[in-house]
């Protein structure tokens, strides 16, 4: 009987680690405290000068439970993963400003096209004090068929006070990556067959040099990218580059 009970303390242990996403970051800038919460998948909130960004919210209500309102959401491509209007519906974000590709928003139904401010590749936008830059993502070699298309999705590069902060979107090691320069934060996805695999990812990490990465979007089907092996290849070509493990598939509940 104690040994029932002992196994069931543990089974709840276990499974509450399991619902548990993981603690935020905060970095100091010239301009107040930066918060970075990763949420699932390809999600995460970004927190500064006491505004909420939400970056692809995806996952359900439960998954954005305990956390803010956005203020401003940034929505890179037009898969269910990155335009998810039913966790946007749970978020009560109509008439949210929403920042997106053209493809993007030919796609959304009329209550968030409404709110919906179209930023391009290359195209540079200003909201709520926050100058947010679009870049390419897509695959490689380019084709008509791709998963992702130039043109179609963004990456996207924001300046928060003195920090800037790259989000990869869906896209495998291109020359617009690589050609990045002062990133001081990067967000860098890792998962066939839609985007790269760790050596690509860990390839153009050590070419663009951020200050810190998080791999992200790392699982596909059916198995997840080996983050850790990811890691060691990047610690091994560059001691000036910090990667941040996390769990970005903790299981709501």
């Amino acid at each position: 009987m104690k040994n029932f009970f002992l196994l069931l303390f543990v089974s709840s242990l276990a499974i509450g680690a399991r619902a548990q996403r993981p603690e935020a970051d905060h970095f100091t800038t010239a301009a107040g405290e930066l918060t970075i919460q990763p949420v699932l998948h390809g999600t995460l909130m970004i927190q500064f000068d006491e505004k909420t960004i939400y970056v692809d919210p995806y996952g359900g209500e439960q998954a954005f439970k305990g956390l803010d309102k956005p203020d401003l959401i940034l929505i890179t491509d037009i898969h269910g993963d990155h335009l998810d209007e039913k966790t946007l519906d749970a978020l009560k974000a109509e008439g949210t400003t929403i920042i997106a590709p053209q493809a993007v928003k030919d796609m959304m139904s009329e209550k968030y096209k409404k709110s919906t401010s179209v930023v391009n590749n290359g195209d540079k936008h200003e909201d709520l004090d926050i100058l947010i830059e679009a870049i390419p993502m897509y695959n490689l070699p380019e084709a008509p068929d791709a998963k992702h298309v130039k043109g179609r999705g963004n990456g996207y590069i924001l300046t928060l006070g003195d920090k800037r902060v790259y989000i990869s979107g869906d896209t495998e090691d291109i020359p617009e990556m690589r050609g990045l320069n002062g990133i001081d934060i990067a967000f860098v996805c890792m998962n066939l067959p839609y985007t790269m695999d760790i050596n690509q990812a860990a390839s153009a990490v050590l070419e663009f040099e951020p200050a810190i990465v998080y791999p992200y979007h790392y699982r596909g089907r059916p198995d997840m990218s080996d983050t850790a092996a990811f890691k060691a290849l990047v610690d091994k070509g560059s001691k000036g580059i910090e990667v941040r493990l996390r769990n970005w598939y903790p299981e709501y509940q």
